[in-house]
């Protein structure tokens, strides 16, 4: 199995940040460094809704990580929307 270390799972959540800004329609609005941070905080949330839900995502592989980290991404922008929207 490949070890990603912290350099492969900031470029894995920086392309997962990039897509979900894509998917959202926010890509004007952020920068790299944002897109990686979403990218990278979505992937726990998606790992932790996924966790909760009973799947197991520590055993997934690269692409299960890659669409649990974008997952998570749409979900904190469209979280982030939401609230902005409002006021």
């Amino acid at each position: 199995m490949i070890s990603w270390g912290i350099i492969g799972w900031i470029i894995l959540g920086g392309i997962a940040g990039w897509l979900a800004s894509k998917i959202m329609g926010t890509d004007a609005q952020q920068g790299i460094g944002l897109n990686i941070v979403v990218g990278i905080v979505g992937g726990l949330l998606g790992g932790f809704l996924l966790s909760a839900l009973g799947m197991d995502v520590e055993g997934g592989g690269l692409i299960f990580s890659f669409l649990t980290a974008l997952l998570g991404a749409v979900i904190l922008l469209w979280i982030v929307k939401a609230v902005t929207s409002r006021r």
